[in-house]
């Protein structure tokens, strides 16, 4: 009898996560900013009666592989103002300045001017460190309007600058950003990378980031177009030297600022890095989750709860219940399963992925949820936000 009133108990408890689960999926569907939509891209626009200058500010340390498929697509733009390229090269040891140099030559287009600035200075992260050496160069070369901020391993399509600078001049913003499309081949890459941008918005919901009022701001580095004015006002990039997550504190900074933001997600705008094998996929997101959470345990503990109840929860309980637990446990974890690979459709369908990859989240989820703990566990161990041979301490 007692064995009888301890299951009746765990199916009960079990009964109650998935009620949780279920309300909490509800709750993302239809009060999260629609997060799991995929139609916010570049607002509406038109051409300026005059086109702005632009400084395009390249940071690049070790690059070499991807340079030439993403450096000649920056050369290339069919910009009708005036437009110049600084690529900065961040301490590489790879040839990145130079191999720039000769595709600069081979291909034309669009001046550029590759430096050297040398290790950063204490407080300072190496990709902000070249950002600042980028923009000073900009500033004393074409005293830009505009700083177009993009990393390396970003592809732009030809019209991708003027449409942006349209887009800012159009709709008044002073940063707009665009979720650059990452790679999608590998298996690996297959099951994360369209996760990581859902997770993403999920965090960051872009209708948020993008209401005037609204205090939720975020960018994605690897296209972000800056108004210079504001980027004074707000300090950029001094005042956020020492940020591992540089795009959100960017645009936070911004917005502080009373700068209008933008952030969306990129039709024309493409990474082409490379995540052939797990362990890159791995450090990438590794690197920064535990200082995304402030290197604080308690938000780490709720994190990772949080990511049971709302990702791991639902086919855990529908196993339980047609295992014996009972229909009404198995409604539940069912249903707020089906909730949650239904949000999930539109990214895979952005990412030209099968839609019966959805189901699939919560195992995503669980790898996310075993970096986000390998995150906090490289940070006490002294090795935390590791990236390209640098280490960097929390603020």
């Amino acid at each position: 009898m007692p064995g009888a009133v301890r299951q009746t108990a765990a199916v009960g408890a079990m009964e109650w996560i998935g009620a949780g689960s279920l309300l909490a999926w509800v709750w993302l569907l239809l009060g999260q900013g629609f997060f799991w939509r995929t139609d916010v891209r570049l607002p509406d626009r038109r051409d300026p009666e005059r086109w702005p200058s632009v400084g395009v500010v390249v940071p690049a340390r070790d690059e070499a592989a991807v340079l030439p498929d993403s450096l000649p697509s920056l050369l290339g733009q069919k910009y009708p103002g005036r437009a110049e390229v600084f690529l900065v090269d961040d301490g590489s040891t790879d040839g990145t300045g130079a191999l720039a140099r000769r595709l600069a030559a081979a291909r034309g287009g669009l001046p550029l001017t590759v430096s050297a600035p040398g290790e950063p200075e204490p407080g300072w992260t190496g990709k902000l460190w070249a950002v600042r050496h980028g923009i000073a160069l900009a500033r004393e070369r074409v005293a830009p309007e505009y700083l177009l901020l993009t990393d390396a391993d970003i592809a732009h399509e030809p019209d991708s600058l003027r449409e942006l600078v349209a887009a800012a001049r159009s709709a008044e913003l002073d940063l707009v950003s665009q979720m650059a499309r990452l790679r999608v081949v590998t298996f690996w890459e297959r099951l994360i990378v369209p996760a990581f941008v859902y997770f993403f918005g999920q965090l960051y919901p872009f209708r948020w980031v993008n209401r005037p009022g609204a205090r939720t701001a975020a960018a994605a580095g690897g296209c972000v177009l800056l108004r210079r004015e504001a980027a004074e006002r707000a300090g950029i990039p001094e005042a956020i030297r020492h940020a591992v997550i540089d795009d959100v504190t960017l645009a936070r900074a911004v917005k502080r600022g009373g700068g209008r933001i933008w952030l969306g997600l990129a039709d024309r705008v493409d990474s082409v890095r490379p995540y052939p094998r797990p362990g890159a996929l791995w450090r990438m997101v590794s690197r920064s989750a535990y200082a995304q959470l402030r290197h604080r345990p308690l938000l780490l503990l709720g994190t990772v709860l949080g990511l049971a109840l709302v990702y791991l929860a639902p086919p855990v309980a529908l196993a339980a219940g047609l295992a014996g637990g009972g229909p009404v446990l198995a409604a539940l974890g069912g249903a707020a399963w089906a909730v949650m690979s239904g949000t999930y459709l539109p990214m895979l369908r952005y990412y030209g992925q099968p839609l019966w990859a959805a189901p699939l989240l919560p195992f995503t989820a669980l790898l996310y949820l075993l970096m986000t703990v390998d995150s906090a566990v490289q940070h006490y161990r002294g090795r935390g936000a590791a990236w390209k041979g640098r280490t960097y301490p929390a603020p």
